[in-house]
């Protein structure tokens, strides 16, 4: 017989650390996200996830990224220690109306699942010319 100590508030935040996460360990997919080369870059890790269970939807800006970690399929299998979160995971951003979302690219390498969202040509940075004449002085406001 094994005697053991229990702490609920111990418990409660190991718990509330598998639902929320914690700084070293999102429990939901972390993100990173750039601009390079006149694109919107996004990073999103997803370890261990098949990339047949990843879902990229884009509607009115908003993307949501819906992936799956399933439980290993053996039932013979006894789970020692269960820490790396499982199931569904979704994640939304809303994207802004520069972003070109008819031409987003998504690619999925080494458990990193990478978009590309172009920068429309009509909000890059641009010069804009100033036409002057020397003739003569021409007053503002009359």
């Amino acid at each position: 017989m094994m005697l053991m100590r229990t702490d609920p508030f111990r418990e409660l935040d190991r718990l509330t650390q598998q639902v929320l996460g914690t700084a070293a360990r999102p429990a939901a997919m972390p993100m990173d996200a750039w601009q390079e080369d006149g694109e919107f870059v996004v990073a999103f890790d997803l370890p261990g996830v098949n990339v047949d269970t990843v879902d990229l939807d884009i509607e009115r800006n908003v993307l949501t990224v819906r992936a799956e970690r399933r439980d290993p399929a053996q039932s013979n299998v006894e789970l020692i220690a269960s820490e790396r979160p499982r199931g569904v995971f979704s994640r939304q951003l809303i994207l802004g109306d520069t972003l070109d979302t008819e031409k987003v690219k998504a690619t999925y390498a080494d458990g990193v699942l990478t978009l590309r969202i172009p920068v429309l040509e009509k909000a890059k940075p641009r010069k804009i010319e100033i036409a002057h004449t020397q003739d003569k002085m021409h007053e503002i406001g009359k």
